[in-house]
C-alpha cells in the first residue's frame, strides 16, 4: 500500500517516555513519535506521568503542575486542557495524567523517579478511578467490527502486580476517553497492555480505528505462570483492535497461538535506532587489564540473568582478567547477587543498579562484549544500542532482534556452555570481535525509527480502510 499523502493525526497512548522508562518501551515510544513527527504526522501523546522537557524541542505538554494548562473535572468528564509547548517535536502535543506508580513493571520500581501522587495534583484516587461511570461498558464493546473483543476482566490486583497499577490504568483510560471526545484525530495507537483499555474505550467513544502495538506479552514477562487479569486485558486489546503491530515474527506468533488473533490483521514492524545521535568518541574505552562483559536490562525472569551468571562462571574458568557488569534492576536482583556469591565469583560480577542516560552510554563504551541471554525477548532494543556503540553482541536465539541481526553471535539461552564459549571467543580473538564491530553497523543501518514509522503509517492506513469498509485486509509486506 502506498504512503498516504495527507498527514495523519495520531492519538498515541503510551505508558513510558524518557526519562520515565523501565525498559525498551519508553525508548521505542520516543523514537517512533519523533520519526512520525519528522514525516509530518501529528501525534497527540498521552502519558500517565511528567515528561523530561530536555528530550523534545517543539512538544506540547499538558501538565497539572503548569497553571496555564490545568487538568480539571467537568460535568462531561476530565478536561485535558490546551497543552503547552516544550522543546523536540514539530507536530506533537503531549497530555499527562497523574499516576501513583513509579514503574510499569513489578519489581523494578525506581524511587528516584519522584512520581507525585494524584492528591498532589488536586485529584483524589476514588474520583479519578470513577471519572467515567460508563467505562466498563465501553471496554466491553468491540472496537473492531471484524473481531469483537471479549469483555476484559475488571481491573483488580493480581499476583505480582500492584492494585495501584490497575487503578492507574483505569484512571488513564478515563482521561484518554475524555481526550478522545474533544480532540480531532484519525487513528489511535496504543502501546502494550496498560494502554489497551484506554485504546478500546477511546475508539468506542470517538468511532476512530484502533491500532495496538505489542511490544511484549504476559507470556514473555511471566512464562506460563501468567496473571489472568493482565492476559484478559491483552486479549481484549489484540482482538478488539482494527490492526495489530508486533515487534517481531516471534511476537506475532504468540499473538496468534496464545491470543487467537487473525494473522492477516497483524503487521510486523521491527524497532529502530537513532543513528544521528552523537557517536562515542574514539579511544573512550577504559584502559584496564580487565575485559568487560555487559548485561544491561531488567533483572527479571524474562531477561535470563541467571544464565548470564552461569556463563560467567564458565568463562572465568578459562580467562581470569574479566569482569561481568550487570546493569539494571528487577525482582531477581538480590537472587543474582546471591547466585554469583554462591558460585564463588561475587568479586568478578559488578551490579550497578538501574542506569539511565549518560550512564547507559558509559556502560556500553566500557564493554568488550554485550550479552542478551533473554528467555523471551519480543525484540531487544539493547542489542541495537550495543551495536550502535561498537560493541560485539551475543544474542539469545529467542530474541526478536535475532530475526534481523546477522552480524551477531546467536545462542540458545539455556546453553550456558556455548554462551561461555562465544564470550571467550570474542574476548580472545581480536579479528572476530573486529568483524562483528565492523559488520554490525550494516545491520542497524537499515533498522531506523524512520523506517518503522513509515510502516506504522501504512498500518494506520489499513486500519482506516478496515474501519471504513468493515472488511479484513491482508497484512502489509
Amino acid at each position: 500500500m502506498s504512503q498516504p499523502t495527507t498527514p495523519l493525526r495520531i492519538l498515541m497512548l503510551g505508558w513510558e517516555f524518557p526519562p520515565f522508562i523501565a525498559g525498551g518501551l519508553g525508548v521505542a515510544c520516543y523514537g517512533l513519535t519523533r520519526a512520525l513527527d519528522r514525516l509530518g504526522h501529528s501525534v497527540i501523546f498521552v502519558l500517565p506521568r511528567p515528561v523530561d522537557r530536555s528530550k523534545a524541542s517543539h512538544v506540547t505538554l499538558l501538565s497539572p503542575d503548569r497553571p496555564t494548562a490545568p487538568t480539571t473535572r467537568s460535568s462531561s468528564g476530565w478536561n485535558p486542557g490546551p497543552g503547552l509547548a516544550m522543546p523536540g517535536f514539530a507536530h506533537a502535543s503531549m497530555h499527562h495524567v497523574p499516576a501513583s506508580f513509579s514503574s510499569p513493571y513489578p519489581g523494578s520500581a525506581d524511587p528516584r523517579l519522584g512520581i507525585a501522587s494524584p492528591e498532589a495534583f488536586g485529584l483524589t484516587t476514588p474520583d479519578a478511578t470513577h471519572a467515567h461511570d460508563d467505562l466498563p461498558q465501553l471496554l466491553a464493546q468491540p472496537a473492531s467490527p471484524a473481531s469483537p473483543a471479549p469483555t476484559p476482566t475488571p481491573m483488580h490486583p493480581g499476583a505480582g502486580y500492584s492494585g495501584d497499577l490497575f487503578a492507574d490504568a483505569d484512571r488513564y483510560a478515563a482521561l484518554c476517553t475524555s481526550i478522545a471526545r474533544r480532540q480531532d484525530f484519525d487513528v489511535i495507537h496504543a502501546h502494550d497492555w496498560l494502554t489497551y483499555p484506554a485504546g478500546l474505550a477511546a475508539s468506542r467513544a470517538s468511532g476512530k480505528p484502533l491500532v495496538v502495538h505489542v511490544h511484549s506479552t504476559e507470556f514473555d514477562r511471566s512464562g506460563d505462570n501468567i496473571n489472568r487479569a493482565v492476559y484478559d486485558i491483552e486479549r481484549a486489546g489484540i482482538l478488539g483492535a482494527h490492526r495489530v503491530i508486533a515487534v517481531s515474527e516471534l511476537t506475532k506468533g504468540i499473538c496468534v497461538t496464545r491470543y487467537g488473533a487473525d494473522p492477516d490483521r497483524i503487521d510486523v514492524v521491527y524497532n529502530g535506532i537513532d543513528r544521528d545521535e552523537q557517536q562515542p568518541p574514539p579511544g573512550s574505552q577504559i584502559a584496564a587489564d580487565d575485559k568487560i562483559v555487559l548485561f544491561l536490562g531488567r533483572i527479571t525472569m524474562q531477561k535470563g540473568p541467571e544464565y548470564f551468571i552461569a556463563a560467567a562462571k564458565r568463562v572465568l574458568e578459562k580467562l581470569d582478567k574479566v569482569k561481568f557488569v550487570v546493569a539494571g534492576s528487577g525482582d531477581m536482583a538480590l537472587r543474582m547477587v546471591e547466585l554469583a556469591a554462591s558460585l564463588g565469583i561475587g568479586h568478578k560480577v559488578l551490579f550497578t543498579g538501574f542506569l539511565r542516560g549518560r550512564d547507559v552510554d558509559r556502560a556500553f563504551r566500557m564493554a568488550d562484549c554485550y550479552v542478551m541471554p533473554s528467555v523471551s525477548e519480543p525484540f531487544g532494543l539493547a542489542a541495537l544500542e550495543a551495536i550502535h556503540h561498537d560493541v560485539p553482541v551475543i544474542l539469545s536465539k529467542t530474541a526478536g532482534a535475532a530475526e534481523v541481526l546477522t552480524h551477531v553471535l546467536k545462542v540458545d539461552f539455556w546453553d550456558t556452555d556455548e554462551m561461555a564459549n562465544k564470550i571467550v571467543a570474542v574476548l580472545r580473538h581480536r579479528p572476530l570481535a573486529q568483524t562483528l564491530r565492523q559488520h554490525g553497523a550494516f545491520d542497524i543501518r537499515r533498522l531506523t525509527w524512520a523506517g518503522a514509522a513509515e510502516k506504522c503509517v501504512r498500518s494506520y492506513s489499513v486500519a482506516l480502510a478496515a474501519a471504513s469498509s468493515q472488511k479484513r485486509v491482508p497484512a502489509i509486506l
